[in-house]
């Protein structure tokens, strides 16, 4: 987009200026209307001028050339040492679905060194063929060398569609490949399907959660998105399902930062997205000492794992690592349990996939009971100890 203002119109009312929620206009030593950098292209100018001489131009896109030869889905295979990201099975349950309707083969792309045993999982789990790059740059994961290693692969096979994980990887070197092929890359998508005209419809939440966006790549390939773990299911395993394995030499450089020490962190903390029933503490809480009667369910009920809303994570009362929502994990256990939140749409994108949700809170308009299979209305200090009385005695 480009806004241009018709000097020859302009009447230097100043109606422009005072519209203009980003002081992007003023006027000049001629009295007339100028812009600088500070313009959003929101268009409150162009409804503002009495004269209409100010118009917002959308510019030529600048699309990939023959998008006709860019066929077949792609989806990253990430591992690391040696054994495969649960995502890659989600990923693939969704790709064979999409390569159905794309009419196309689903691919798997296999980055690493001495990883080429992982092959036979990924045709099992729904892979036709499998590209395998096999480096000894690419022992430890690196974003340069696995960048340089995807973007080589692009440009040889041109896959129409490319889909990666939203993980600690994929956030850091997907985004690279996107730049520099010149292509678009949609993050933290919820939902992907394939539209009438055939492309590649990615969904993810926008403005804070409150709404979601459908967004599409018409004019550049290949048509990118990440999508978090535990979003779709995974795809079931065939066993002695056969694909073809094609081997990729490349000269990548060795990587300019090396890997030297590898620290697992919270080691004794189990991952909310691995976890088979997750219990969750919100602002309802009221201090960190609280989240201690938490692990007191968790562990009445075998092992669960503790999770978080954006509040009790943003007040300080439980790290990072435990964040279930939007800008947290995604998770999709057999049994959530949400204490003490309220329900905002931030977090429920990230765990109203769970096969059965409890809620508890004292608010009985609180959004979370919407969501919730079984809603206990009641204050949290009472209603869990019972459940922890009622789990003890068996």
């Amino acid at each position: 987009m480009a806004l241009k203002i018709d000097l020859e119109n302009c009447i230097g009312c100043g109606s422009c200026v005072s519209a203009c929620p980003f002081g992007a206009l003023a006027l000049n030593a001629d009295g007339k209307a100028e812009v600088n950098e500070a313009c959003r292209m929101c268009g409150s100018c162009v409804d503002a001028c009495p004269v209409g001489a100010i118009t917002l131009e959308k510019e030529a896109a600048a699309g990939t050339d023959d998008l006709a030869s860019y066929k077949g889905l792609w989806v990253y295979a990430e591992q690391r040492d040696g054994a495969l990201h649960e995502v890659v099975f989600e990923l693939l349950g969704k790709g064979r679905e999409l390569a159905s309707a794309m009419g196309c083969p689903l691919s798997a792309v296999l980055l690493g060194h001495g990883v080429e045993g992982l092959a036979d999982a990924l045709f099992a789990h729904g892979a036709d063929q499998v590209f395998l790059v096999d480096d000894p740059a690419l022992e430890k994961y690196s974003s340069e060398p696995y960048a340089e290693a995807m973007c080589a692969l692009i440009e040889k096979h041109r896959p129409a569609a490319i889909l990666a994980g939203a993980t600690t990887a994929g956030r850091s070197f997907i985004p690279r490949v996107a730049v520099r092929e010149h292509t678009g890359l949609t993050a933290d998508c919820t939902g992907l399907a394939i539209n009438a005209d055939g492309l590649l419809e990615q969904t993810r939440p926008a403005f804070g959660g409150n709404i979601m966006a459908a967004i599409l790549c018409p004019d550049h390939r290949p048509q990118m998105a990440t999508v978090r773990p535990k979003v779709f299911a995974p795809a079931p395993a065939e066993e002695g399902r056969k694909g073809v394995l094609v081997r990729e030499e490349l000269s990548l450089a060795p990587p300019v930062v090396q890997v030297v020490k590898t620290v697992r962190a919270l080691e004794n903390e189990l991952n909310v997205t691995q976890a088979d029933i997750v219990v969750s503490g919100g602002r309802g809480l009221g201090k960190s000492e609280n989240f201690a009667l938490l692990r007191e369910l968790a562990d009445a009920l075998g092992g669960a794992a503790i999770g978080a809303s954006r509040a009790a994570v943003d007040a300080e009362w439980i790290s990072a690592f435990h964040q279930v929502g939007q800008t947290g994990k995604t998770v999709r256990p057999k049994l959530y349990i949400a204490c003490g939140i309220s329900g905002q749409i931030q977090h429920l994108v990230g765990m109203n996939s769970a096969e059965t949700i409890v809620a508890i809170n004292k608010d009985p308009d609180a959004p979370i009971f919407d969501v919730a299979d079984i809603g206990i209305v009641g204050d949290l200090f009472e209603v869990v100890p019972a459940l922890i009385r009622a789990l003890k005695q068996g």
